[in-house]
């Protein structure tokens, strides 16, 4: 008897611990993360312009509808991410429900039974009797407390029935906050899915407008393609310089070491009248000094985790690589970085430290490059540009304002590159999204 009305005991502490609010804290969590999506979704709706006549302009919007369109795609995906973790919660909230149901009922089993067995036992001389009646003074104690003990576990029963049925009242509270919750979402994802909808079909209208327009298109394209090339042939050769500059600098700390070592090995030599053997790398595997590789290691653990180029809302208008724009024949892009479309005034930052390797001009239009180790990342059509060559950058650090085009209702790109060293590389997974 003792040994149960222990473990009564022990469950009635665990039971007093209150219930977690697990629920409250996931439906945070989701509205949080949501929420960012969607006040970037809501953001770049107002970077969409009225889209003029000509094949230019078109083409730029076409553009930035399909970044605006794969936005709410997104957005939608992470609604449906977030029903389908409230259904799991739901489910939980279900299972431990039923679980409290139970225990519930077998509580009040037990405590049905100690009521009848006091009944049965309720007046003072039956109690009085059994305690009496023992054979021993020890047992006489024993009975004593069994009384004393099984008055109190009654006590405790009726107690811990009550606490069960506020635990279930509030568990049920918490299933109806987290229904209420994924209903809500189930409302907001059809709302996208009709502006979704809007979306696509202005995109086919657009489409249809600049398949009409083929040749202009094609001339267009093939303007882009050109200044695309110049850009890049230029990009190419200062990284090629800096690559360079960065090796020379390696193999001088390579020889400023080397020279160091020989004079330490030489006194020690002196001392001892032997001779010490070196295995010393050749000069040609120094490709990086020690600052560099230690800001390159640093770079590269920052992947996926990097911010945006561009300061405010923005829209990615065209990824990295070679792709066919949807619906529109012969006509293919090949993208060595990303152009990322912002509000007139955005300015360019700096996605880590580093320190610039170069500065220039092109078409009216500065660009900067800015060495990350043997990482280099790449800004292009800046109105202006405030810093130069030389420069030690910090991360978001600005670094010139994005050119806005005036005659293109204001539409302000940013062109974006990420190297390491002459490799190009897809930006869009080192950044945090």
């Amino acid at each position: 008897m003792m040994k149960r009305l222990f473990v009564i005991l022990i469950s009635c502490l665990w039971l007093a611990v209150p219930l977690s609010a697990q629920s409250n804290k996931l439906i945070r969590e989701l509205e949080s993360r949501r929420g960012a999506l969607q006040k970037q979704i809501a953001e770049s709706e107002s970077i969409l312009k009225n889209t003029k006549k000509d094949v230019g302009s078109q083409l730029n919007s076409l553009a930035a509808l399909t970044g605006q369109i794969e936005e709410r795609k997104r957005y939608i995906l992470a609604i449906n991410n977030d029903v389908e973790a409230i259904e799991r919660e739901l489910n939980t909230l279900e299972r431990q429900l039923r679980a409290l149901g139970k225990d519930l009922k077998d509580k009040k089993r037990k405590y049905e039974a100690s009521v009848q067995y006091l009944y049965k036992n309720k007046s003072i001389e039956e109690k009085l009797m059994f305690i009496f009646s023992a054979k021993n003074l020890g047992q006489t104690y024993r009975r004593m407390r069994y009384v004393r003990e099984y008055a109190t576990y009654q006590r405790l029963q009726g107690e811990e029935i009550l606490k069960k049925q506020e635990q279930i009242r509030k568990k049920k509270a918490e299933r109806q906050q987290v229904k209420a919750a994924k209903e809500n979402l189930l409302k907001e994802r059809e709302g996208e899915k009709v502006k979704l909808e809007a979306q696509e079909k202005e995109k086919r209208t657009l489409v249809a407008n600049l398949q009409k327009k083929q040749k202009g298109l094609q001339n267009e394209i093939n303007k882009k393609r050109k200044e695309a090339n110049q850009l890049n042939a230029r990009i190419d050769k200062l990284i090629a310089e800096e690559i360079e500059r960065a090796r020379k600098r390696a193999q001088e700390e390579a020889r400023r070491e080397a020279a160091a070592r020989k004079k330490a090995e030489g006194s020690q030599s002196s001392g001892t009248g032997t001779a010490a053997k070196t295995n010393s790398k050749p000069l040609e595997a120094y490709t990086m000094s020690k600052a560099d590789r230690e800001l390159s290691g640093n770079f590269a653990a920052n992947r996926g985790k990097l911010p945006m180029p561009i300061s405010g809302a923005y829209i990615i208008t065209s990824h990295y690589g070679q792709y066919a724009v949807e619906g529109l024949r012969n006509v293919k892009l090949d993208n060595k970085g990303i152009d990322i479309q912002g509000k007139p005034g955005a300015q360019a930052r700096a996605i880590f430290d580093g320190k610039v390797a170069a500065v220039f001009q092109l078409n009216g239009l500065f660009n900067v490059l800015i060495r990350h180790g043997n990482y280099i990342s790449v800004y292009c059509n800046l109105s202006s540009a405030s810093v130069k060559t030389g420069d030690t950058v910090k991360t978001k650090q600005s670094i010139g304002q994005v050119f806005s085009d005036g005659a293109d209702n204001g539409r302000t790109v940013l062109h974006f590159q990420l190297r390491r060293e002459k490799e190009k590389l897809n930006p869009e997974p080192w950044l945090n999204r």
